[in-house]
Order: structure tokens, then C-alpha cells, then sequence
């Protein structure tokens, strides 16, 4: 039977640009392939336009090879192919058990091609409710479908959903309608006002006290990343209106902080993807490849804080060069985004000497990485595509327990680190609530390891350990290269389980 739906979609079409392959736990996979194609329609009628799914046509017709263009409002038409080599003409999709062509949209995107081009042949069903308004979550079923012939194959390709997931579904449909992302305006006022306090107590003793100005300036740089988190993950109005906040008061663009962080979202520990675990050449959580090694690593465990110090001065870094390119790739909103970074930066070089802000941004990135870096390096890591997207959350994350409530403000909701990963356009105040909802979940679905959580300072002796572990430990030949390739990371290079593709041209 697969061989018969092999060759009708043999027949329908060449061999398809490959996305990146689904495989079983812990398994390394091969090298990307890249070859692409068009799909040919057996009459094509110019023009076509495709609305709700629904297909109209207008003119004379003529056999051509055909491909998809959509806008962003999710509205495509069928138009004559461009050249193979410049784009992408296959793309198959799973949401909520259809499969779209989704090859015209990924470039209209609004948070770029990559993301569509890792689901080539994979179901995306749970990214996409996770981060996607109610009118995202709308504006997909607009897409074209692809064809009955292209999801039989596909169908049969991947994983069926587990109960797991359906559970998970019918949780989430539950929360929506009890007004779990309503946010809390007492709540969201509060956490402003100690930001707005902490900057001026930092401006008002720059002068008289230096060392006291650089620890208030960094508290207040840490607590505006906790801040812009929260509202560039958000979905409601309110954060859609604070999504610059970020780039103002701490200089982390909304469009480099997508683009890396929702991608360790979606692909939580996965070696090669996630570039939130590849932080060698100075600190490897897993040992590397001879020659991927590095002589820092047998001494990570002592030098940690080193590089933990570097974080915040590397994300601003990284942020305006993400920024720039932005607007030479006329992303969304990219011009606004740079004049927000360049008013953060006057207004920090106008009101604090360099004496002061240059030590909080070290003092921030240390304390920042105390807190991002433990709750998914001391868990388990993944050598293959997982598609079971629930379940990868919690065998990937652990909670942070806060003993005071100044950690409980410190941390900024990075201690319920799984709940926010399930749900991360929820906000943060919602998520102490929802512990014990989620923590019955793993009870009643059998996840395992279950619900995972550690005090906050065990959990950072456990990150610790780590480095100490592989500090001590050998290289291992064949390990999985895990250092990034720009936003894009190793995906680029073949070298991740994202790669090699289960595209119709891999499968056939």
C-alpha cells in the first residue's frame, strides 16, 4: 500500500526541497539533503486563488508547473513557479491532523522562513497553539491544503498522536476558556514600578556611589529581561503594546529574542538546534567530539561564573546584529526595532559613566545565567527530533523552588521554568496557579520522570555537577556537533537531528 501511495505521489511530484528528519529518542542523524522541485497541476487556470481552503479560478488554462505565493494576511494564490533554486516550491505541514502546503507562506511569515522550513513532513501542531494568537491559530486554515496524495504519504510517515498530547490538547482548550492568559493590570503595574525604581535609584547614586549604582542598574537590566520575556511571548493586547519594552529598557531585540529563544522552545535540548545548550567552546553540559573539544572544558567547573558573566554583553551584541540584518531583509517592524535599541543606549550612555553600566551589564549576565541555565541543562537531551512535543517538555525541564520572596521576584517566573514552557504566551502570574494542574497532568499521563522540580540552590548545584561531570569525563567520538551557525544555528550545517528531512523527496 505505501509503495502504491509512493508512486501516485512519484507521479505528482519530483523530488521535494528536504526539511529536517522525525526520528525515534536518541539517535543521531545523517546530513542534510537539499534538492527541490515544483508540483505540477495537471490544468492550471491563471489566475488561481485559494480562501478558506476554498479554490476559485479565472481566465483560459494551460498546463505549467505551478507553486503557491501567499501574503500575510494568509490569502494565496496559485501562480507559474519560480526558479527551483531560489525557492521553495514543497513544504507539507501537520496542524490538528491536516496537512498544509505551507511553501508559499514561509516567506510571508512574520517571524521568518526557518521556522515553517523545520516542519517540512513533521506535525507542528502543539508550536503552533503554543505561540500563535487566536487569529494565527485562525489565519492557517486559509492555507492551501496539500494534496490527498502528498498527505497519505505523509501520514503514514510520522508518529500518531500520542494520548499525551491529546490530553494536553483538551487541558489547553479548557484553561483558554476559563480566562488563563486574562492578564492581571495590579500584577503588571507592581512589576513596573520596581523596574522604574531600581533604574532611578541606579541614576541617583551613579555619582556617589558607584558600585551601589552598577548593582541597582544590573537588578534593574535582569528584571527588564524577565519583563520583555513575558510580553514578547505574550499574545494579548496589552503585550503586544509593551512588545518593544525589551529593546528599551534592557537592549534585547524582540526580533533576535524570537528568533533564538522560541526556537529553544519549540526544540527544547536538542543537540544542534537548541542554542541554549551550545555554550562551548567554554562550557560543554555534555561532552563533545574530539574535534569539536576544547582544553577550557576540564576546567569549565572552576571558570563557570567567567563566561556566565558574558551573557547579557553577548545577547546585546547579538541583538544588533540581528537588528541590523532585519532591516536589510525588511522584516516586520525592523526600523522601529533599531530606534528602540538606539534611544536604550542614549539614554543609558546619558545617564550613567561607563564605570557604572559597564560592570551591570557583567553583574546582570551572571545572574541571568544562574537563572536561565539550570532548569533544562541537568535534564535530558535529545540526539534526534522528538515528536512528541509534550513530553520532550517535561523530560527536558525542571522547576526552580524560590525560598524567599526575593527570589520568588528575582528569578521572574524563570522558576516555573516547565509551566512557562507549555505555555508560553500565559502570563507569568498565572503560572504558581497552574503547578499543581500540570503536576497532576504527569501523574495521570504516565510522563516520565514525572513533574520534575528542585530548590533553587540545589538545582544550581546540579548545573554545577554537570560541568564538573564532563569536565572529568573523555570525549566522545561521533557526539553531536552542538555550536550554533548564527540564528539559524548547526541546522545550517547539516549537523543537528533537525536535518536530512522527511519531506516527500527523502521519503521517496
Amino acid at each position: 500500500m505505501m509503495l502504491h501511495r509512493a508512486l501516485i505521489a512519484l507521479a505528482l511530484t519530483g523530488p521535494s526541497v528536504s526539511g529536517f528528519s522525525s526520528s525515534p529518542h536518541q539517535r543521531v542523524t545523517a546530513s542534510k539533503t537539499t534538492t527541490t522541485t515544483a508540483r505540477f497541476s495537471t490544468v492550471v487556470e491563471s489566475p488561481t486563488t485559494t480562501t478558506n481552503g476554498e479554490t476559485t479560478t479565472e481566465g483560459s488554462s494551460m498546463e505549467m508547473p505551478t507553486a503557491w505565493e501567499c501574503d500575510e494576511e494568509a490569502e494565496c494564490v496559485e501562480v507559474p513557479v519560480c526558479n527551483d533554486e531560489e525557492c521553495r516550491t514543497t513544504l507539507d505541514v501537520r496542524i490538528h491532523s491536516k496537512w498544509y502546503d505551507l511553501s508559499g507562506w514561509r516567506k510571508a511569515h512574520p517571524a521568518g522562513a526557518h521556522w515553517i522550513d523545520w516542519y517540512d513532513g513533521r506535525d507542528a501542531t502543539e508550536v503552533m497553539d503554543a505561540f500563535h494568537s487566536k487569529k494565527g491559530r485562525e489565519m492557517y486554515k486559509r492555507l492551501p491544503a496539500s494534496t490527498p496524495e502528498t498527505a497519505a504519504v505523509l501520514d503514514a510517515s510520522v508518529a500518531p498522536y500520542t494520548s499525551t498530547e491529546l490530553n494536553f490538547r483538551k487541558l489547553r482548550d479548557q484553561l483558554e476558556e476559563e480566562g488563563w492568559w486574562e492578564r492581571d493590570p495590579v500584577r503588571e503595574a507592581t512589576l513596573l514600578a520596581i523596574w522604574g525604581s531600581l533604574v532611578y535609584g541606579a541614576a541617583a547614586t551613579a555619582d556617589v556611589a558607584p558600585p551601589l549604582s552598577s548593582m541597582l542598574l544590573a537588578l534593574s537590566m535582569t528584571n527588564a529581561g524577565w519583563l520583555g520575556h513575558d510580553y514578547i511571548h505574550g499574545i494579548d493586547p496589552f503585550a503586544n503594546f509593551m512588545r518593544p519594552f525589551a529593546a528599551v529598557a534592557a537592549g534585547l531585540g524582540p526580533t533576535w529574542w524570537s528568533d533564538k529563544h522560541n526556537k529553544h522552545h519549540a526544540l527544547t535540548n536538542e543537540m544542534g538546534v537548541d542554542e541554549d545548550i551550545a555554550t562551548d567552546p567554554f562550557l560543554f553540559p555534555y561532552a563533545p567530539a574530539p574535534e569539536n573539544d576544547s582544553p577550557l572544558r576540564k576546567i569549565q567547573h572552576y571558570i563557570f561564573f567567567v563566561p556566565f558573566s558574558f551573557l547579557f554583553a553577548l545577547w546585546r551584541v547579538d541583538t544588533l546584529k540581528v537588528a541590523v540584518d532585519a532591516v536589510e531583509t525588511k522584516r516586520p517592524d525592523a526600523k522601529n526595532e533599531l530606534w528602540y535599541l538606539l534611544a536604550h543606549y542614549a539614554v543609558l550612555l546619558t545617564l550613567f559613566p561607563l564605570s557604572v553600566w559597564v560592570p551591570a551589564v557583567f553583574i546582570s549576565g551572571l545572574m541571568s545565567a544562574l537563572i536561565v541555565t539550570p532548569t533544562h541543562q541537568s535534564e535530558e537531551y535529545f540526539t534526534e527530533y522528538q515528536s512528541d512535543w509534550v513530553t520532550a517538555q517535561f523530560e527536558s525541564t525542571r522547576n526552580a523552588v524560590t525560598t524567599n520572596p526575593f527570589s520568588e521576584w528575582l528569578w521572574g517566573g524563570m522558576q516555573y521554568q516547565l509551566e512557562h514552557h507549555l505555555f508560553p504566551s500565559m502570563p507569568r502570574s498565572k503560572y504558581p496557579a497552574l503547578k499543581p494542574i500540570l503536576s497532576k497532568f504527569a501523574e495521570e499521563n504516565n510522563v516520565p520522570g514525572g513533574y520534575r522540580e528542585s530548590g533553587e540552590f540545589e538545582i544550581l548545584y546540579m548545573n554545577w555537577d554537570l560541568y564538573r561531570k564532563v569536565a572529568e569525563g573523555d570525549a566522545v567520538p561521533g557526539a553531536p556537533y552542538s555550536r550554533g551557525n548564527g540564528q539559524l544555528g548547526a541546522i545550517d550545517m547539516g549537523t543537528s537531528p533537525g536535518a536530512g528531512g522527511v519531506g516527500l523527496g527523502k521519503l521517496l
